[in-house]
């Protein structure tokens, strides 16, 4: 068990299926890390969960929001988690953001020193979307970032004509160049629209910061409840648009896409000695169903 006091870092679960691996990553937090305060936002509606067994650092959204993949209902859900987090009176200096598929595969001393030893605010990719990029040659990897503009970054306009005689006749427009977005979009030169992956780490600072941001009307959130796949955009614009705080370019995640598709690849024993060799904290995504092993040795790695 870590001798780090409990308020240095607490941990934000997003899940929504599979109990057991929900109560195992929170045994292994809670092992790790000497019962930190975690706060969960189960999706009860996906999935039941019984909560009565678990330790009392733990704290669960009430009520929850029924959340759908690539839907603002996963940003409300994390604000909403956040909030309970930093009202507590044990709130933690640092947070980390996981699904219930993450595991830890550094120990608990290596990720509080990478965190506290530093001077950065949150630990997030971010990528700057623009037009110049969406527009030019990219490497295969960094295609997400021509997909990060076509989803935030331009507008379509549906048109409906219907005459007494003739067919009628649906056509969108799809508008591309700012010039002809600028009407539509919160963007500018001194809001940027920024895209990356949706999990990262942060201080209290930052995290105050998100959600007194999220709880003032503004024309940004009202925007992106608009827009799907909004997880990954909406934190890291909002974070990189902060003069006051200082962003570290990484994740702090080991995360395989080589395997193509809206998913990572599912990670195995075989994956041990890349988990290892990374300088990630933690890694997704892992399945119990299907291979528990690669946790175990983690577990026994990580004591």
């Amino acid at each position: 068990m870590s001798n780090f006091p409990q308020n240095s870092i607490g941990f934000v679960l997003l899940t929504h299926n599979k109990p057991l691996q929900i109560y195992r990553l929170i045994n292994t937090l809670n092992r790790m890390f000497n019962y930190p305060l975690i706060v969960c936002h189960h999706d009860f509606a996906k999935c039941d969960l019984s909560v009565d067994t678990l330790s009392k650092n733990v704290l669960f959204v009430r009520p929850h929001v029924k959340t759908e993949w690539g839907a603002f209902s996963l940003v409300e859900a994390t604000v909403q988690a956040l909030k309970l987090m930093y009202e507590a009176a044990d709130a933690p200096d640092w947070f980390v953001l996981l699904s219930g598929a993450d595991y830890p595969i550094k120990t608990a001393k290596q990720i509080l020193d990478d965190l506290t030893t530093n001077s950065y605010d949150a630990y997030i990719q971010y990528e700057q979307i623009t037009y110049e990029i969406y527009k030019s040659d990219l490497e295969p990897n960094m295609l997400w970032l021509k997909n990060s503009y076509q989803r935030y970054c331009t507008k379509s306009l549906a048109f409906n004509f219907s005459k007494k005689y003739l067919t009628h006749l649906n056509l969108e427009i799809c508008l591309e160049h700012p010039l002809l977005t600028k009407p539509f979009l919160p963007f500018s030169k001194k809001l940027a629209c920024f895209s990356g992956s949706q999990w990262f780490c942060a201080n209290s600072k930052a995290a105050k910061y998100i959600i007194d941001f999220h709880s003032h009307k503004n024309v940004l959130t009202e925007y992106y409840k608009t827009l799907k796949y909004t997880d990954e955009s909406y934190f890291q614009t909002i974070l990189a648009n902060a003069p006051h705080l200082k962003l570290k370019n990484d994740r702090l995640r080991y995360i395989d896409w080589s395997s193509g598709g809206c998913h990572p690849k599912t990670l195995l024993i075989e994956d041990l000695p890349k988990l290892l060799a990374s300088s990630a904290h933690f890694a997704r995504k892992f399945d119990l169903n299907i291979d528990n092993n690669v946790l175990d040795e983690l577990d026994r790695i990580t004591s």
